[in-house]
């Protein structure tokens, strides 16, 4: 399941990828996560990282294992298992970084990476997304994008 992590890129596991964000971040990069179980990528999957990867430098996606897929989607899925979707997700030019998670939200893997930026799709209020507190409190920011019709909402 190894992508680009050997030139700080691809998929990698959560202490690469501390190693890659801590470098782009000496080279003054801004970073940006978002997170989701990503089972079956479609047009507005990839028109939302497409948006998301020209507002900074480093994009990481972090993607739900397969066990808290299915205690959050059900037994039925996912319908791809996570090194598949991690591999695909790896492969589009948008995505800079993609790190698994086993929890059912990524709250623990957000409050060690402290992303400049924290990005969900969706129906949320932003102090509900799982990692806002952190963020706020190291200074970055939590945004909200709304979905219509499997595209962006711009």
């Amino acid at each position: 399941m190894r992508g680009r992590a050997d030139t700080g890129f691809g998929v990698m596991t959560e202490e690469e990828l501390k190693l890659a964000v801590a470098a782009a971040r000496k080279r003054g990069e801004k970073v940006v996560m978002t997170n989701g179980v990503f089972d079956i990528l479609h047009a507005g999957h990839v028109s939302y990282l497409q948006m998301l990867a020209n507002w900074v430098t480093g994009l990481i996606v972090a993607v739900n294992s397969d066990a808290s897929t299915k205690r959050l989607k059900g037994d039925s899925r996912p319908v791809n298992p996570l090194e598949q979707r991690m591999i695909v997700l790896g492969a589009l030019e948008a995505v800079d970084w993609v790190v698994s998670f086993e929890e059912d939200t990524p709250q623990r893997l957000i409050a060690g990476i402290l992303p400049d930026l924290l990005v969900k799709g969706g129906d949320y209020k932003p102090e509900e997304i799982a990692g806002s507190k952190e963020v706020w409190a190291n200074g970055g920011e939590v945004l909200v994008l709304n979905f219509e019709d499997g595209l962006l909402d711009h």
